[in-house]
């Protein structure tokens, strides 16, 4: 019994060293979109913490081409090791889509999720003296009207979703197209009579525009009267979210200390003000939680497939 005490003890000892050790070196938070957006800047907020709790350099590596695939930031962040020395920071397309699109390194899904720590404050917009202020009000004026429709890209998934609440609403888009801007300009120049835009972008001309509803999780504080999608179209409950993700295998105490700094960060008041000034929603769902997002994601994104035909 005391050989198995002692054994015991040595373990326990060996398993908090191990603990202490990481990060035994650089940690990289891999960013798969060029730098400037709103994950950008909390994963560096992230990083920074990082860095300071535990006396490792820790560094914000953008691969842009992370949205809609072929993912070569999440590519890098899959073949790295499982240690903890690269950490992905990837939007809902990653684990949901990437898996699906003939992306070897990606399927099956190579990742544990961390957590996740943001939701984009993706709205459908229109202006305020538009004949429709209300979506049940845009479904009706649809039904003889064209109504033109702006987004960033068919393939993100708050754009897939706006295709899929007007099927689900009983009307069809006249026409959509992609932007590289979509904000007070574009709705003021009558190029399109609907944007789906984050609700940063028009923060300057909030006054003037309406938003018609929100492409997240809840309502926005600074549009409380816009439903959400969910709220809308139940089926379609589905947001564009950010997390941080580690290659499969990487061990639970890693996983523990990544998290721990993130959660820190996100609840910190430099975060929450960058919240208040972006509109964006942050928050903190740990690993448990973030899987099952993902799974509850990947059968929405189904049916939105099943919707869109695409």
């Amino acid at each position: 019994m005391r050989v198995s005490l002692a054994l015991a003890a040595a373990l326990a000892v060996q398993a908090g060293a191990a603990l202490a050790e990481y990060p035994e070196g650089p940690v990289t938070f891999l960013v798969p979109w060029p730098p400037g957006d709103l994950e950008d800047v909390l994963t560096r907020m992230i990083a920074e913490d990082f860095q300071a709790a535990y006396g490792q350099p820790a560094a914000v590596l953008n691969r842009p081409g992370g949205g809609g695939g072929p993912f070569p930031g999440a590519v890098e962040v899959a073949t790295s090791p499982a240690d903890g020395s690269v950490v992905g920071s990837f939007v809902i397309g990653v684990p949901v889509v990437g898996p699906q699109i003939g992306i070897p390194e990606l399927n099956p899904n190579p990742f544990t999720p961390v957590g996740i720590f943001l939701t984009y404050p993706f709205v459908l917009a229109t202006s305020g003296d538009a004949e429709f202020q209300t979506m049940q009000e845009l479904a009706t004026y649809a039904q003889s009207n064209e109504v033109l429709l702006g987004h960033f890209g068919a393939q993100l998934t708050p754009t897939q979703v706006s295709f899929a609440l007007a099927h689900e609403m009983g009307f069809a888009w006249g026409a959509d197209a992609a932007y590289d801007a979509l904000d007070c300009n574009t709705l003021a120049s009558g190029d399109v009579d609907v944007i789906n835009t984050t609700i940063q972008l028009i923060m300057p001309c909030l006054d003037d525009v309406t938003i018609l509803a929100a492409v997240t999780g809840e309502r926005l504080p600074l549009a409380p009267d816009a439903p959400t999608v969910g709220e809308l179209a139940p089926d379609l409950a589905i947001s564009l979210w950010n997390g941080l993700f580690v290659p499969n295998g990487t061990p639970q105490e890693v996983i523990d200390r990544i998290a721990e700094v993130a959660q820190a960060t996100i609840a910190s008041e430099r975060a929450q003000t960058f919240a208040a000034e972006t509109g964006a929603q942050i928050y903190w769902q740990d690993t448990a939680a973030a899987t099952a997002q993902i799974e509850g994601d990947i059968a929405t994104m189904g049916r939105i497939a099943e919707i869109t035909g695409q």
